[in-house]
């Protein structure tokens, strides 16, 4: 059965990481990048975790949260930032959780890689306090999206790993598969 992070889960993945180090090369360009990865300012903590997940399964991400191209406060020039950085990704990756739903800019990020990239391209990254808590990742249109979730694809892979989870026809890939093919 396929199952979401867990904050635990991700605060383990945390404590052996160079986070400083994970997060400024996650941060410092848009060139050379696979996957931008949306989150919210509010779950910071986690993103080495899910930086290193992403990389360690062949992608190349970006964060915004510590790149100095963007100016404080947040203006015409960070919008064009981000759409240009979304559009030249080749992957859309939306770490949520139950803080997304109070951040003005996930909404827009996610809406600028629908239209830009379509289905194929983008996968929610779940996470919850516990595995089952997983009503809340359907409402409204995040029902649309795969997911990035901890499962085994029967008949593919021998043990369980981190696969994109295509819910509506119960498909799945790995995840190494979903960030570098075409």
């Amino acid at each position: 059965m396929a199952q979401f992070a867990t904050f635990d889960d991700l605060s383990r993945f945390n404590k052996d990481l160079q986070k400083s180090v994970l997060l400024k090369e996650a941060s410092s360009s848009k060139v050379g990048k696979s996957v931008f990865l949306s989150h919210s300012s509010k779950d910071k903590e986690y993103l080495p975790a899910i930086i290193s997940i992403l990389k360690n399964h062949g992608g190349r991400v970006y964060v915004d949260s510590e790149d100095d191209r963007l100016p404080t406060p947040p203006n015409r020039k960070t919008a064009n930032i981000l759409r240009e950085t979304v559009n030249s990704c080749l992957r859309f990756v939306l770490f949520i959780t139950t803080n997304s739903k109070d951040s003005r800019w996930i909404p827009w990020e996610l809406g600028l890689a629908d239209g830009e990239k379509g289905f194929w391209p983008i996968a929610l990254f779940p996470t919850a306090a516990n595995t089952y808590e997983q009503s809340w990742s359907e409402v409204e249109y995040l029902g649309l999206y795969q997911r990035i979730v901890w499962g085994k694809i029967k008949d593919v892979t021998e043990k369980d790993g981190w696969i994109v989870l295509n819910h509506e026809n119960n498909t799945a890939v790995t995840l190494r598969r979903w960030l570098t093919e075409d």
